[in-house]
């Protein structure tokens, strides 16, 4: 009999109190199943499509004309899927259904009008007047105004003063590059080059954007009112007399500080995969390689702008350009989505499919290469997974336990080695608090966040609540073998205790965003062996309850990151997020609850005729309240592993 609760937010006459039958579910969990395997690569792995706002395709456009290479056919079909993006008031939002935003707005507007766009045509005016009602191009962020500076359609002193001669600080000195993220690393470092030279963009057609500005650029004269902290403000003023003292800095010094600028971008261009791996970092490094004059046909060069077309998302009527790609996260995350529904079933193909992952992933694993991760722990050895094909000196916690985890639960003797390496790697990448970052240790350094560069708030990589519940995810299946890593464990059970919100749930750093965090952490928990009578708990559980729809289903937009008063209560449900309460509930021992029915069928009754589902907008946050991500898999497996996870839970307690 299913276990009734009085905390559902939602008209409880609604929801259904009757069993799924065991052929409905087996059949949903069929087709499911079948779609997915058939979307597999003959190689073992996955990749979907990860989609950012229209910043990214956009720049792409800007980019072919900085560099004077320009393909008429693929920008048109950039500017078709620009064009299908705009919002009915004239903007451009950072996630569906979402506020429009200046900066993305104004990039796509340029984008478009580079691609041919009368400035006259009705979606070029209506972006036109939304921009200039809000301020006009001089309210764009620091990025924006970094390409409108290349572009020569603002002065200089419109941006950030961002000298080369970063590269020669001491690692004492309060800014380091060593002390901000991997993601700022990778873009600052030739950005660094780009802005010391003030380089200027080909720009073949001179096209400008001189309408966009209320006041004219050379005449604008609050580029940095963003700026409002005491703090920040002190160092806005360090800036401008350091931008006043340029002059004298000696030519030598100049010299050294960019062979050393480049030496480091240039020694992790990573291939045919680019620098980091992420979008920006790469188109930096190609335009500075330019800049420093490597001759288009330059191998190295060649090679990069190859990377970047990698990302390109190509159809036949529209384009657009990914940040980056994700098949290790992909493949990580199906491959524990299939583990789950055929735990009892034994299927050959799909037994073959998760033989065929597993080896592709054991490929990935990062061994003896250097790595930037080395910085806080210099005698680490690898052992991680990055999220990308390949991203050598960048593998990172989130993937590294996933794809272990996966490991673990084949059973399987070949990738003992692998899971050694990760759980030593996992447990040596532990911060000082206990907490896990994304890509480092202890990189901490709020302050940093204060500088006008940093007007996205996400200079560095400090520990959050998701990538600490999968750390101990993982480590915990190892300690049957690993005893010693249960001091590893607690001080992050510790770390999550005192990052949980007074309603009961966590912040999803990586994922959208309270439900994202809190399955994170209960997966983390329930690995962990805290009990499932645990306080903190049996909180999260509450507050999961309380946020199911009347319809059966959970859902949470973006909002969220900008007001955590939205947290999962004014938005339609969604497959992913159902998927994901589900398997909090089920982690905490709710498999009996009429939540977990009612959530069951909602995916049930909404799931396509192909065996998919699909949910509409983002998913994902890249740099929560500036960058938004969908990833194109999460309505796809997250749903399968709920639904297998269920059906496990139900045989194991009889009610089947």
């Amino acid at each position: 009999m299913l276990k009734e609760t009085s905390s559902l937010s939602g008209s409880k006459q609604d929801f259904t109190g009757t069993l799924v039958s065991s052929a409905k579910l087996d059949s949903a969990i069929v087709r499911a199943s079948a779609q997915l395997l058939a979307l597999q690569n003959e190689e073992g792995y996955w990749v979907f499509e990860l989609e950012a706002d229209c910043t990214i395709p956009s720049e792409y456009i800007l980019m072919m004309h900085y560099m004077d290479e320009i393909n008429e056919a693929l920008q048109a079909k950039i500017a078709n899927y620009l064009r299908a993006q705009q919002g009915a008031d004239g903007s451009y939002a950072l996630f569906k259904g979402g506020a429009g935003d200046i900066s993305c707005t104004i990039k796509a507007y340029y984008a478009m009008k580079m691609a041919g766009d009368s400035v006259q045509a009705v979606h070029m005016v209506k972006a036109r007047e939304w921009i200039l009602a809000r301020g006009g191009a001089a309210k764009a962020n620091v990025f924006t105004r970094i390409m409108l500076a290349m572009f020569e359609q603002i002065p200089w002193r419109g941006v950030p003063f961002i000298p080369v001669e970063i590269m020669l600080l001491p690692k004492w000195f309060p800014f380091h590059i060593d002390k901000v993220s991997y993601w700022s690393r990778t873009v600052i470092v030739p950005l660094s080059i780009l802005c010391t030279y003030k380089v200027k963009a080909r720009n073949p057609h001179k096209i400008g954007i001189g309408e966009l500005f209320v006041t004219p650029p050379d005449k604008e004269k609050n580029y940095f009112s963003y700026v409002k902290t005491p703090l920040g403000k002190a160092i806005l003023a360090g800036e401008r007399l350091l931008r006043l003292l340029e002059p004298l800095i000696p030519a030598f010094v100049r010299r050294k500080a960019t062979v050393k600028a480049r030496d480091w971008f240039m020694a992790r261009l990573n291939g045919y995969y680019g620098l980091g791996g992420i979008f920006t970092a790469m188109v930096n490094a190609y335009e500075a390689m330019d800049y420093l004059g490597l001759p288009p046909d330059n191998e190295r060069r060649r090679i990069a702008r190859a990377a970047i077309d990698r990302l390109l998302v190509i159809k036949e009527d529209i384009a657009y350009c990914q940040p980056c790609v994700s098949p290790v996260w992909d493949t990580g995350l199906a491959a524990l989505a299939l583990q789950e529904v055929d735990r009892n079933e034994r299927d050959p193909r799909t037994q073959q499919a998760l033989k065929s992952a597993l080896r592709w992933l054991a490929g990935k694993q990062l061994k003896d290469e250097a790595g930037d991760w080395q910085i806080q722990r210099p005698s680490l050895p690898g052992g991680g997974w990055a999220f990308q094909f390949g991203n050598s000196y960048y593998p990172d916690a989130d993937d590294t336990a996933v794809v272990a985890f996966a490991m673990v639960q084949a059973g399987d003797r070949e990738y003992a080695g692998n899971i050694e390496r990760a759980g030593a790697w996992i447990a040596g990448m532990q911060s000082r608090n206990g907490g896990y970052g994304a890509y480092d240790a202890d990189n901490i350094h709020d302050y940093l966040n204060q500088l006008p560069f940093a007007d996205h708030e996400a200079l560095i990589d400090p520990p959050t609540a998701d990538v600490s519940g999968r750390s101990i995810m993982l480590l915990g299946k190892l300690l049957n073998r690993h005893p010693e890593y249960r001091a590893t464990i607690d001080k992050c059970i510790d770390y999550l205790r005192s990052q949980q919100e007074t309603d009961g749930s966590w912040f999803g750093r990586w994922g959208t965003n309270y439900i994202y965090g809190t399955w994170s952490v209960l997966t983390g928990f329930e690995s962990a062996g805290v009990p499932r009578d645990d306080p903190g708990i049996r909180k999260a559980v509450a507050w999961i309850k309380s946020k199911q729809r009347p319809d059966g289903g959970w859902g949470e937009d973006n909002y969220s990151y900008s007001y955590p008063k939205f947290r999962s209560q004014f938005h339609t449900s969604t497959a992913f997020h159902t998927a994901l309460a589900l398997l909090a509930l089920l982690s905490a021992g709710e498999a009996d609850c009429l939540e977990v029915e009612s959530g069951v069928n909602y995916l049930l009754t909404n799931q396509q005729a192909d065996g998919f589902w699909e949910d509409d907008g983002s998913n994902a946050p890249g740099f929560p309240k500036v960058f938004y991500l969908k990833y194109h898999g999460y309505d796809k497996f997250f749903p399968l592993w709920a639904l297998g996870r269920y059906r496990h839970e139900r045989k194991r307690l009889f009610l089947f």
